[in-house]
């Protein structure tokens, strides 16, 4: 008898020792300032002839750091230049993972000569990022690399609607978004 309370203590005790362990790893994290996001944008365009829908979310930290991945898909025949989805036929596209966090990059939602060009930054409501694209057949080799920008907020507010991504080569669009 007495053999089990002692085993019983130990199992406590190492119990405590690894929930307090991962409270810790847990505090660690909260302050570390590690951003969540996820994204759902049934349509980006903008580019003439040019439109895919993509999903995702992960987590990032400036300066290197960065987890996510999502799914994405063709809407349209992408056969002309401008690279990088020139190639994309309709209904092609499997998944999307990050390749770099991005500080920052400048774009156009239409790529229009008129358009002013803009600059997206990372922070706690937007995360920009250059990502590879795969399409099926393609096994674990990306089809196409482009930048990308997940906001919380209208990236751009002088096109009509709401812009909360944008896609190099694509174009903007409207995405159901959270941050933490």
């Amino acid at each position: 008898m007495k053999r089990f309370y002692y085993a019983a203590a130990i199992i406590g005790v190492a119990a405590v020792v690894l929930l307090l362990q991962g409270g810790t790893k847990g505090v660690k994290a909260a302050n570390s300032g590690m951003q969540a996001f996820g994204f759902n944008a049934p349509l980006v365009t903008g580019f003439a002839g040019r439109s895919v829908e993509i999903t995702g979310g992960g987590s990032y930290q400036l300066p290197f750091t960065i987890h996510a991945g999502g799914g994405f898909r063709c809407l349209s025949d992408i056969t002309a230049p401008p690279p990088p989805f020139a190639g994309c036929l309709t209904g092609q596209g499997v998944r999307w993972d990050p390749a770099a966090l991005l500080a920052s990059t400048s774009f156009k939602c239409t790529g229009a000569a008129s358009e002013a060009r803009k600059t997206a930054s990372t922070d706690d409501k937007t995360v920009v990022l250059l990502a590879d694209f795969y399409r099926q057949g393609d096994g674990n080799n990306e089809s196409f690399t482009a930048r990308m920008i997940v906001s919380q907020t209208d990236i751009a507010p002088e096109i009509p609607g709401v812009q909360t991504v944008w896609i190099e080569g694509i174009g903007c669009g409207e995405a159901a978004t959270n941050f933490n």
